[in-house]
């Protein structure tokens, strides 16, 4: 069940990355570039833990510098669709989208298009119609959610008082 603590921990550490990411933005000080400051950090992060980390690993195991051209090549795509993704997150915050509101809806989406996507380039062993129909309400259940959540999200708190006309 290693697998299950290794998706829990995804849960919370994606969970928490657009509030902090909205949050680094705006401490960035810069409406016009903050966002773009803020992402630059995560780069950094992403060269750290997804270059660094599996050097090291790959080292520590004694491994083989060798990568299969498909591999490599299906592999950056991945990364790229990650980075494309942690970029529109970004431009939807910039965009005066609230992490509640943003977040919600990448996690009920994402989880859809994955179905999707995974059925078709790793049909079930017996076909998309042998599918139990459960499946599809889980799905349609997580669309339902992402709605339900940015309808009916908190309003946000009143806007802070500037201290000069807080001394008015």
């Amino acid at each position: 069940m290693n697998w299950l603590v290794y998706a829990f921990l995804t849960v919370a550490t994606w969970g928490l990355y657009g509030v902090f990411l909205h949050s680094g933005q705006l401490a960035m000080g810069d409406p016009i570039n903050g966002r773009y400051k803020a992402f630059l950090f995560v780069g950094i992060a992403y060269f750290i833990i997804a270059v660094l980390a599996p050097l090291a690993m790959l080292k520590i195991n004694g491994a083989t510098m060798s990568f299969p051209s498909k591999g490599l090549w299906i592999s950056l795509f991945a990364g790229t669709l990650g980075a494309i993704g942690a970029f529109g997150t970004l431009l939807a915050f910039g965009a005066k989208g609230s992490p509640a509101v943003v977040m919600s809806i990448v996690f009920a989406g994402a989880p859809i298009v994955n179905s999707i996507a995974s059925m078709l380039m790793h049909p079930p062993k017996d076909g998309i119609g042998s599918v139990p129909w459960q499946f599809y309400l889980g799905m349609v259940m997580a669309a339902a959610g992402g709605c339900l959540v940015v309808y009916f999200k908190p309003p946000p708190a009143p806007a802070a008082k500037t201290a000069s006309a807080a001394a008015a």
